[in-house]
């Protein structure tokens, strides 16, 4: 067993309750399962997390972290091969999507909203990583692009991404939607999320033109 102590023993914590709470649901999730996961006492992980409410927000925070990191910026989307920055937009839009829909993202995702109620700051940590951040860069980003005010950056942003990331979301949500099995691939975009679709909104909305 290797010895952690203090940031590395909590973060392997938070990266074993991670899979466990994946694994098990919340419910069914114990601190007693957590700390022999994670080869340590339950005295060691009770004083990094008091209670398993502690340990589940610490894991939210966790995958709000690692979930921007991979979505990243409309600007990352712009390439030596892609430098349209429309299509760069189109392209951040989908891999939001995508990310949302695999199959650890959902799962993450329901027990956030199953938590909700009870634990209200658990829910708007999960809004804001999942739709308050990427909203918020895709109006900064359309605003420095094109030159719209904020204002209206920020209503072009929730327009679309109520019209190409919400309704997929939903029927992830509810199985109406096979999610993505494997950890979501940038070279697998096109496959995983109908980009030509997102296309179309942005052409709308963002470049003004007419609906083909």
């Amino acid at each position: 067993m290797v010895a952690r102590r203090g940031e590395k023993l909590r973060e392997h914590i938070l990266w074993t309750a991670k899979d466990v709470f994946l694994e098990a649901g919340f419910e069914r999730t114990s601190m007693d399962v957590v700390a022999q996961r994670a080869e340590t006492s339950k005295r060691s992980l009770y004083a990094h997390f008091p209670s398993k409410d502690a340990l589940f927000s610490g894991v939210v925070a966790l995958v709000r972290e690692l979930y921007l990191d991979r979505l990243g910026s409309p600007e990352c989307y712009v390439t030596a091969e892609r430098a349209d920055p429309a299509d760069a937009l189109v392209r951040y839009c989908g891999r939001l999507l995508q990310l949302l829909l695999w199959s650890s993202s959902l799962r993450t995702l329901r027990m956030g909203i199953a938590e909700a109620e009870r634990v209200p700051e658990i829910a708007s940590g999960y809004y804001e990583a999942v739709f308050e951040a990427p909203m918020a860069r895709i109006g900064a980003y359309v605003s420095r692009t094109w030159g719209l005010t904020q204002e209206e950056a920020r209503e072009a942003a929730e327009i679309l991404v109520g019209r190409t990331v919400y309704p997929g979301l939903v029927q992830g949500l509810l199985g109406v939607r096979e999610p993505i099995a494997e950890r979501p691939d940038e070279a697998t975009l096109a496959a995983d999320v109908d980009l030509d679709r997102i296309a179309a909104s942005v052409r709308r909305l963002v470049l003004g033109e007419p609906a083909s």
